[in-house]
Parts: C-alpha cells; structure tokens; sequence
C-alpha cells in the first residue's frame, strides 16, 4: 500500500497534525483525502520523491562477484587495490 503525505491548505485552520503535514496508507483504489482525518480542515495532497536507497555494501559485493576491482586512495596520485 502506497504511503501519501498531505498538507492543510494554506489560509486554513488546522491541528497540529495536518499543519506539520501527515503520513496515511492508501489503496490506490481509495479516492484521495479532501479533509483532515482530526480536525476536518481541507488537505491536498503532497507530491514527494520515492526513497529509494541502496546500501554500499551491497553494491560492493555486487560489483566483486561480477569482477570489478575498487581502489582506495592513499595519497596524491597512489591508490590501493581493495578487491
């Protein structure tokens, strides 16, 4: 279920919750908020980029197993074969 960030709109009396901005899980088959689910103030929806990550780690390991080599540097102009 996707995870949706609304805000109050502005001009409009709000809580606490609605005024710092809320998180709700949605289907996508539910129609979006129009009010605070607390103090009934009008909301809008908030667009807001995915988190995506990946660890480090993983992307080393992944890159040893397929053969690649990473260096580290030392000092200026030496570098030192990690794998």
């Amino acid at each position: 279920m996707p995870v949706y960030v609304y805000e109050k709109l502005e001009g409009e009396k709000g809580c606490e919750k609605c005024t710092g901005g809320f998180e709700i899980n949605q289907r996508l088959s539910e129609p979006k908020l129009d009010h605070c689910p607390y103090c009934k103030a009008k909301v809008v929806r908030v667009i807001q980029a995915p988190g995506l990550t990946h660890s480090k780690t993983d992307l080393h390991y992944r890159a040893k197993r397929a053969g690649f080599h990473t260096l580290k540097k030392v000092q200026k102009g030496e570098y030192e074969k990690l794998y």
